[in-house]
């Protein structure tokens, strides 16, 4: 998978579109005008 840039303070978020569990998917672009927290963590298992 290609490495894209790290974005900047005040950015636009990049498109982001995710399985859930269960059955769906979560689209970062339908969220737009509300206020969404997007966390990302280290992989499982890993210190940090």
């Amino acid at each position: 998978m290609p490495q894209t840039p790290m974005p900047a303070v005040g950015d636009a978020a990049p498109e982001i579109r995710a399985a859930v569990t269960g059955d769906g998917e979560f689209d970062l672009a339908a969220q737009r005008g509300k206020w969404v927290v997007v966390y990302f963590y280290p992989r499982a298992n890993t210190p940090g």
